[in-house]
């Protein structure tokens, strides 16, 4: 419920404050007092563009705000918390337009975007202009209107769940297919490339390991060379090392006990004779490995080509690399005798989605057709009452393709002379008549739905007498379970107020503004009265003004 709304220095407004009523709030005035400009900055706080045209003056900024009782309804509430703002019973919505014509939002004085302002907006208030009605011809919103005298709010959840995971699996299946496609075009060079490589049956890290092999092979006949004369120099050669150190280390021992420092040095000899007696055997050892095999090189130059060539053709450096590339092959030559149990798995569970799609979309439509009638009954009723009484209203639902919504496609249809020419309603209805339409159906649909605050913008234009008296009762009648503020010129609606506020202009030092208030009873009974019969009013009109304010 909008609970207050107040505009600073907006077009010709300095400062208004209005308290609205929890149910049906009238706004009168003469034609050019501001009540359009009242609309247009209400509709600033429900999101849309700012223009810097509005402002009051040139250095201060507009300011809007609304004052909102969410009264706990929960799609509002997780809106704020899935935007990370203050949850709370009240809701302010604030907009500024800056003197440079910059326009900044506000929601519980947390900046938000326009976008952000339009979906909170669209929950808590139905903004109804005169040409708002062209929505009536929308095929969403016929379609909306049916399911929600359908109570088929349950079932759209359920079904369209169950219609995104079938539309899921249909595009997962037609990935698949493709995919199919694509291996039966590559299998044959998948094939030749995983031969290719399966056939050289690298292991692991072995390119490396018989270059550094080939590379030892290469220069034998150097490294056998060194480590003879090495071998020579420290066993066998003119002056021997090894024998040498044994030879120090006797003598050492022969003076030992003269000197206490010396039997550690024989202690370091020792141990140095040692080693080189491990280096030595070692050298051994290696000269003995190392031998200069021709049949190994030139096998291992055969190896080697192989993998080079195999590296150069896949843009690789390593054995481990190229192995890598073989698993993967093999995965894709696998992935061809598995896809088609893969597709046949998914054609499976399109099957039983589509059938469950098909069960739920048609109890949908069942619902919405047993609803056709009385929904064609009651707006044809009420369309009588509002002074169209060769207007009538009738609905189509044709079979379609499955989609989003289930198996219908919807139309109103519209025949305002009796001709028995249904045709679209968008095609052939005037203003007027969307306007009187509209406030029809919406009076029906809020007997389902928790409808938001409903705005009403003049869309009472071309009507009169009975017909007006008829869409106050309607108005009034929908007052009751929800918050209504509706701009007017006629005093049959008027008089069904249960708040009226009176728009005008007035002139201070020179400058007019326009200014509001709400009127007690004996103005109610005035400005109506004037509404009926000029600005002086007779007798006849105050009384008639006070039989239309009897509820």
């Amino acid at each position: 419920m909008l609970r207050k709304l107040q505009i600073q220095y907006y077009a010709i407004i300095d400062s208004i404050e209005i308290e609205f009523a929890p149910h049906l709030n009238i706004i009168t005035g003469e034609t050019g007092a501001g009540k359009s400009i009242l609309m247009g900055a209400l509709s600033l706080i429900l999101g849309e563009r700012a223009d810097s045209s509005v402002l009051r003056y040139a250095d201060k900024k507009s300011v809007i705000e609304g004052y909102f009782q969410i009264d706990h309804k929960q799609p509002v509430l997780d809106f704020l918390v899935a935007n990370d703002l203050d949850a709370e019973n009240e809701l302010v919505i604030r907009r500024e337009i800056t003197p440079n014509g910059k326009s900044r939002a506000f929601i519980n004085d947390t900046p938000a975007s326009l976008q952000q302002l339009k979906e909170l907006a669209s929950m808590l208030v139905d903004l109804h202009q005169q040409f708002d009605s062209l929505t009536l011809g929308d095929n969403d919103f016929q379609r909306t209107v049916l399911d929600a005298l359908a109570s088929n709010q349950m079932l759209l959840q359920q079904y369209q769940l169950v219609f995104q995971q079938w539309q899921t699996v249909k595009k997962e299946l037609e990935d698949l297919e493709n995919r199919k496609l694509n291996f039966q075009k590559e299998f044959d060079y998948h094939q030749f490339l995983f031969t290719e490589l399966e056939e050289q049956s690298f292991k692991e890290n072995e390119l490396e390991e018989i270059e550094a092999e080939l590379q030892l092979m290469s220069h034998a006949e150097g490294i056998k060379s060194v480590l003879t004369k090495i071998n020579t120099d420290l066993e066998s050669g003119d002056q021997p090392i090894l024998p040498l150190f044994k030879q120090w280390i006797n003598q050492l021992n022969s003076i030992a006990v003269y000197h206490a420092a010396l039997p550690s040095v024989i202690k370091r000899l020792e141990s140095a004779q040692i080693e080189l007696q491990d280096i030595t055997d070692e050298m051994e050892q290696l000269n003995n490995k190392v031998q200069l095999d021709e049949k190994r090189m030139e096998w291992i130059n055969d190896r080697m080509a192989a993998g080079y060539k195999l590296l150069k053709k896949h843009s690789v450096k390593t054995t481990a690399e190229l192995l890598a590339i073989q698993k993967d092959l093999a995965e894709k030559l696998e992935a061809v005798f598995l896809i088609d149990e893969t597709i046949a798995e998914k054609q499976k569970s399109l099957v039983t989605f589509l059938a469950e799609v098909n069960s739920i979309a048609k109890k949908i439509s069942l619902a919405r057709k047993k609803e056709v009638a009385p929904l064609e009954n009651k707006v044809n009723e009420l369309l009588l009452l509002v002074g169209m009484p060769n207007a009538r209203l009738k609905v189509s639902i044709e079979d379609s393709s499955l989609h989003i919504f289930g198996m219908d496609q919807i139309e109103f249809l519209f025949d305002a002379n009796k001709s028995n020419r249904f045709e679209p309603i968008r095609k052939v209805a005037s203003g007027g008549e969307l306007s009187r339409l509209m406030l029809c159906i919406k009076s029906l649909v809020a007997e389902k739905v928790d409808l938001a605050t409903l705005i009403f913008d003049e869309i009472d234009t071309g009507i009169s007498g009975e017909a007006a008296k008829q869409v106050g009762r309607i108005m009034k009648g929908l007052s009751k379970n929800r918050q209504i503020i509706c701009i007017t010129h006629q005093p049959q609606i008027a008089g069904k107020a249960d708040a009226h506020f009176y728009v005008y202009k007035e002139d201070q030092s020179g400058t007019i503004k326009t200014n509001l208030r709400l009127l007690n009873n004996e103005e109610r009974i005035n400005k109506i009265a004037q509404m009926l019969g000029g600005e002086t009013p007779s007798a006849a009109a105050l009384e008639n003004a006070k039989e239309m304010m009897q509820v």
